[in-house]
């Protein structure tokens, strides 16, 4: 059963940065490419970043691709995001996903995220 456990979320104020997890079992962690997803309130479920199986290769949602970087830990099993100089608009329940295949194919290749997610609350 894949299992996906994200945490890292918070209040962060303006400017601030957080770090994501996600820690992942049931599946050979390093055989798929993941994403992060997130979702404001009201909005739909948003791209933000991928990574390939390997780590080497990335997608970045443009907005944020001077502002996020997104990493992987095959050892532990492990996806990370860290963004930084958060702003209100970040402010959105964020939620990793297993994508189909080792190298990213798009958001479509991927599941929908099935974990509780993580809250990011940017506010001063």
């Amino acid at each position: 059963e894949v299992r996906l456990v994200e945490s890292g979320g918070g209040l962060v104020q303006p400017g601030g940065f957080v770090k994501l997890s996600c820690e992942a079992s049931g599946f050979i962690f390093g055989d798929y490419s993941m994403a992060w997803f997130r979702r404001a309130p009201g909005k739909e479920l948003d791209f933000v970043s991928a990574i390939n199986g390997d780590g080497v290769g990335t997608a970045i949602k443009f907005a944020l691709s001077k502002r996020s970087s997104i990493s992987r830990d095959n050892a532990r099993n492990t996806l990370y995001l860290r963004l930084e100089n958060l702003q209100g608009d970040d402010t959105a329940m964020y939620f990793c996903a297993k994508c189909s295949a080792v190298a990213y194919r798009g958001r479509d290749e991927c599941d929908a995220p099935a974990g509780q997610g993580t809250q990011v609350t940017v506010s001063a």
